[in-house]
C-alpha cells in the first residue's frame, strides 16, 4: 500500500499545481511499486494525492479532512473520472463528508482521526484553559473573555495552528491572563494541552486538536446550539470552571472514548477495509493446462446489429456473409432490445460460430448485453434485474463501452456493486468517439482482475471486425468461457467518421423508402 498526504499545493500558477518532475517521479512510483491499495489524502486539492489516485491501476481510497480545502478537480469529466478510481470514500468529520459529496457524490464513511494516546496524556492540571483560536470565532473569544473576568485564578492561551491566520486581541485588562501560542504538529501541542483543564474548540477547528485535548483529559466546553450561538462557549467553560467534580468526570470520560480512537485503533479499521476492498478483485485462474489448447484460433466480434435494430440497416444474410468473407470465426448479435435478430442468425446456415445475444438498455444505468440468451428481455428493467434476467436464462452478463460517456453509463459505484455478476466487461470497443474511454475500461478490467471482452459495434458492413477477440474455438457457453481466458484483444479500427457517415446515410435510405 501506499499513502499519500497531507496534500500542500506546490505551486498556484499551474491548473494542477504539481511540477513536472514530481509528477514523473510519481507515475514511476506507481508503475514500479505495484501497490495493492493508493490511500490519497485531501484529494480535492491539486496535489500528489489527487495524482495519485487519478493515475493508480489499482485500489484506491480517498480520505477528507476539511470542508474547507475542496476545488479540485474543476471540471464534471474530471470529477467523474477521479471518482471511478475510487473504492473508498472517507471523511474525518461529517461536514467533511457533507463537503466532499457536493463534488464527489458517494457514500462516505466517517472516521476519527486518530491520536498517540501516549503523547497526549493527562498531566497534572492547573488553571489553565486553552481555547483554539480561528479569525471567525471572535463571539466565541469573547464570551469566554468575559466569563474568564469572573474567574481570576485562572489563566487562558490562544491556541493558534495555522501560522498565517492573524492575531486576537486580548483586552488589556486579561492581558496579564491571557497569551497566543503557535504549535502546528502534536509534538508542540502535547505540553500545552495536557496540562490544560479545560479546551474550548473553535467552530471551524481541527477534529485531530479536539481529539488530543480529549485524550489529555481536558473537559470539552463545546455544548450542543454553541454554532447558533456561540456565546454559549463561555457559559460551559464558566460552568467547568466553577465545578471541579464535574470537570474532572468530564475528563476521565474524554480520555476514556480517546482511548478507543488511538493510531492502532484506526490503522486496525483501515486493515479491515483494505483487506474488504481487496476481495471485490476477481480471483486469477491458476497456471494449469488450457483443455482448448488444442482448439483452432478464431477471430470473434462480441457486439454487432442487424437491420432489427432501429439504428442499423445490415441484414442478417448480409452480416453473415461479410463476416465470413473478414475472416471471423464467430460472432454475437447483440440487436438493441430485440431478440429476433439473433434467432434468424442462428436458422440461417452459415460457418460462423453464432451467440444469440442482445443489448438491453436499463433503467437510467446504460447498457447490458446478455450473450447466449434463449429469449428477449425487456428493456427498462432496473440494473440489477437485467443482470439477473441475463443469468436467470443461464447467460452470460457482458457489459459494453461501459465509460462511454457520451451516452448513459452506469456510475462507478454500481459498478462496483455488482462486480461479481459482471461475467465479461468491454475494455475495447471500435465506435467511440475518445479512446480515453477504453483505455478507461482497460485500467478498470485489470484493476478489478475482469475477464475482458472486444467488439466492434458495427452498425454498417464495414464496421465488422474492426474490434474483437482472437480465442480458441468454442462450441458452447461453458467453451467460451474458458477460451475467454487466454484471449487477445484485437484493434482493427477504422475512421470512425467515416464508419458513421456510413451509418447515417443508410439511415437515410431507409427513410426515403
Amino acid at each position: 500500500m501506499i499513502a499519500l498526504g497531507p496534500a500542500l499545493p506546490v505551486s498556484r500558477r499551474s491548473r494542477i499545481g504539481v511540477p513536472v518532475g514530481v509528477r514523473a517521479n510519481l507515475a514511476l512510483a506507481l508503475q514500479r511499486g505495484r501497490f495493492d491499495i493508493v490511500h490519497g489524502f485531501e484529494p480535492g486539492l491539486p496535489s500528489l494525492s489527487y495524482l495519485a489516485l487519478r493515475d493508480s491501476h489499482t485500489l484506491g481510497v480517498a480520505t477528507f479532512l476539511s470542508p474547507e480545502r475542496l476545488g479540485y478537480p474543476p471540471g464534471k469529466p474530471q470529477r467523474e473520472r477521479l471518482l471511478s478510481r475510487i473504492d473508498a470514500l472517507l471523511a474525518t468529520s461529517p461536514e467533511a463528508a457533507e463537503a466532499a459529496a457536493v463534488r464527489l457524490p458517494g457514500d462516505y464513511s466517517v472516521v476519527f482521526p486518530g491520536v498517540d494516546a501516549e503523547l497526549f496524556h493527562p498531566a497534572q492540571k492547573g488553571k489553565r484553559i486553552v481555547v483554539e483560536w480561528r479569525p471567525a470565532g471572535r463571539p466565541l473569544i469573547r464570551s469566554v473573555f468575559r466569563e474568564l473576568r469572573e474567574l481570576p485564578d485562572w489563566e487562558l492561551v490562544l491556541l493558534r495552528t495555522k501560522p498565517l491566520s492573524g492575531r486576537p486581541t486580548i483586552p488589556r485588562t486579561l492581558s496579564d491572563r491571557v497569551s497566543v501560542r503557535t504549535a502546528r504538529d502534536g509534538a508542540a501541542r502535547a505540553g500545552l494541552l495536557n496540562g490544560a483543564a479545560i479546551f474550548v474548540p473553535a467552530l471551524d477547528g481541527l477534529d485531530r486538536v479536539r481529539l488530543e485535548a480529549a485524550a489529555a483529559g481536558a473537559a470539552i466546553a463545546s455544548p450542543p446550539g454553541i454554532r447558533a450561538q456561540p456565546e454559549l462557549a463561555g457559559a460551559a467553560t464558566a460552568r467547568l470552571a466553577e465545578d471541579d467534580a464535574l470537570r474532572e468526570r468530564e475528563g476521565r470520560e474524554n480520555r476514556k472514548r480517546a482511548e478507543e480512537q488511538t493510531f492502532a485503533e484506526l490503522a486496525r479499521e483501515h486493515d479491515a477495509l483494505y483487506r474488504k476492498l481487496a476481495k471485490r478483485r476477481h480471483a486469477t485462474r491458476p497456471g494449469i493446462d488450457d483443455p482448448l489448447s488444442g482448439r483452432e484460433w478464431i477471430v470473434c466480434d462480441l457486439h454487432m446489429h442487424t437491420s432489427w435494430s432501429h439504428d442499423c440497416a445490415i441484414e442478417v444474410p448480409d452480416l453473415l456473409t461479410h463476416a465470413e468473407t473478414e475472416g471471423l470465426g464467430a460472432i454475437a448479435i447483440t440487436d438493441h432490445n430485440v431478440f429476433g435478430g439473433a434467432l434468424e442468425a442462428l436458422a440461417a446456415t452459415t460457418s460462423l460460430t453464432v451467440i444469440p445475444g442482445e443489448e438491453i438498455k436499463t433503467d437510467g444505468q446504460g447498457e447490458v448485453i446478455g450473450l447466449f440468451l434463449t429469449e428477449e428481455i425487456p428493456r427498462g428493467l432496473p440494473f440489477a434485474d437485467t443482470l439477473e434476467a441475463i443469468h436467470g436464462q443461464g447467460g452470460v452478463v457482458y457489459l459494453p463501452h461501459p465509460f462511454d460517456r457520451m451516452h448513459s453509463i452506469p456510475d462507478a459505484a454500481t459498478l462496483r456493486r455488482h462486480l461479481d455478476e459482471i461475467d465479461v466487461f468491454e475494455v475495447y470497443n471500435a465506435r467511440l468517439l475518445f479512446e480515453a474511454y477504453n483505455e478507461e475500461a482497460l485500467r478498470f478490467a485489470r484493476k478489478y482482475g475482469l475477464t475482458m471482452g472486444a467488439g466492434s459495434d458495427a452498425h454498417v458492413l464495414q464496421g465488422v471486425g474492426t474490434g474483437a477477440l482472437r480465442m480458441r474455438e468454442f462450441h458452447d457457453r461453458d467453451e467460451f468461457l474458458v477460451s475467454l481466458s487466454s484471449a487477445q484483444v484485437m484493434r482493427r479500427p477504422k475512421s470512425l467518421l467515416y464508419l458513421q457517415s456510413l451509418k447515417w446515410a443508410a439511415q437515410a435510405k431507409e427513410r426515403v423508402r
